[in-house]
C-alpha cells in the first residue's frame, strides 16, 4: 500500500470512531495488510490472513504488539509456539525471530514501536 492510500484511509478514520473488523477483509488464499498510521515513533498496521496463510520466520530491530482482533492466531516467538484468540495481546520483543500462521482466517492490528 503506498502512502497516499494509507492516508487516504487515515482521513476517513481521523476523529471518528471505527470498528478494527471492518477496516480489513479477509481474501482467499491471501494476506491483506492495511497502514492505519506511519510515523517515526511508529506504525500500525491492520492484516488480515486467510486459512493457512503465514509469514515466514524473520526478526525486527523494533518491538510489536500484536492484537488479535477476530479469529485465532498462531505466533512462534523465539522457536516458542503461542496461540492467540480475539481480544487478547502478545508482544514480539526487537531481536528476537518469529513468525506468524492461520490455523483458521484472522484479523489482527501490528503496532510497531521504533527505538531511537
Amino acid at each position: 500500500m503506498d502512502n497516499e492510500t494509507a492516508q487516504t484511509i487515515l482521513q476517513e478514520i481521523k476523529a471518528r470512531p471505527a470498528n478494527l473488523r471492518d477496516l480489513v477483509q479477509i481474501s482467499a488464499h491471501s494476506i491483506v495488510s492495511k497502514i492505519l498510521l506511519d510515523k517515526p515513533a511508529g506504525s500500525l498496521t491492520l492484516f488480515a490472513f486467510d486459512k493457512g496463510q503465514r509469514l515466514s520466520e524473520h526478526t525486527s530491530p523494533y518491538d510489536a504488539l500484536v492484537q488479535i482482533i477476530e479469529g485465532t492466531a498462531e505466533l512462534i516467538i523465539g522457536g516458542r509456539k503461542i496461540t492467540a484468540d480475539a481480544g487478547q495481546i502478545v508482544i514480539m520483543p526487537a531481536g528476537i525471530p518469529h513468525a506468524v500462521n492461520a490455523p483458521v482466517p484472522f484479523k489482527m492490528l501490528l503496532t510497531m514501536i521504533r527505538q531511537k
